[in-house]
């Protein structure tokens, strides 16, 4: 589950767009296979009604579908600057030929969960790579943090702040200290490179991609074309990454 305001896709809108496209291809087939005579199209309206109302299970299946579908074409409008990580801010293996996309906030209790999660995701696949990008969106103290990550990752130790950072508790300027001292951060350097237009660039890249996915939530995942949303679970990305290995279906 995210730490997150509403989806701005209500529910309801997708349930409509589900009945319209059963009703429109039951319509559709029951047309077509009208060969002659006056469409009736009260009678065609009612055999889709209690098709529909006979078998439920078709409109969670249709929904699923329906959703993966749009999330596919959202991921694919982002194109491969989405998979692209800022310089160093990388878990796993850099030279992955498997790319999962993580958004995060250091003010997450869902984020911090997964932390060991995705440690497990990755010692159980060599050629995953990690690509973890900032959304500080929770608290002011958590724009803060992500700053810092990305000073931690221009000095070659993103995964050791990454993992502080988490371990020290909610983002406030003595935790984040704690943390970047943890992790062996030169801090004189660090304060140099968080007022950096190249660290507020990334931040603003990384919010500009979620409003183009339609996230907004964290942690929020991507990988191939599917784009999974809150602490969805080690299995659940498992499950994600060998779909990925095993290439587009068709």
């Amino acid at each position: 589950m995210a730490e997150t305001a509403s989806n701005p896709r209500a529910p309801w809108v997708i349930f409509a767009l589900i009945i319209v496209a059963v009703i429109g291809g039951l319509g559709g087939w029951l047309l077509g296979s009208r060969q002659s005579g006056p469409t009736d199209k009260a009678a065609i309206e009612e055999v889709v009604r209690n098709y529909i109302l006979e078998n439920p299970e078709i409109l969670p299946q249709a929904m699923e579908r329906l959703q993966a579908r749009e999330n596919g074409k959202q991921v694919a409008s982002a194109g491969g600057a989405l998979n692209a990580p800022y310089p160093g801010a990388v878990l796993g293996n850099p030279e992955g030929a498997i790319t999962l996309v993580e958004f995060t906030d250091y003010a997450c209790g869902y984020c911090r969960a997964s932390v060991p999660e995705v440690e497990a995701l990755i010692a159980a696949n060599p050629e995953l790579k990690v690509v973890i990008r900032e959304l500080p969106i929770l608290s002011p103290a958590s724009a803060d943090a992500a700053r810092w990550s990305l000073a931690a990752a221009e000095q070659g130790k993103f995964e050791a702040f990454h993992k502080a950072m988490f371990a020290a508790g909610r983002p406030a300027a003595d935790t984040i200290e704690a943390a970047a001292t943890r992790a062996g951060l030169d801090l004189d350097r660090a304060r140099k490179v968080i007022t950096e237009p190249r660290v507020e660039a990334e931040i603003k890249r990384n919010l500009d991609f979620a409003r183009q996915l339609r996230i907004d939530g964290t942690p929020s995942w991507v990988i191939g074309e599917q784009l999974m949303a809150g602490a969805v679970g080690q299995k659940v990305l498992q499950d994600a990454i060998n779909a990925a290995k095993a290439g587009p279906k068709g």
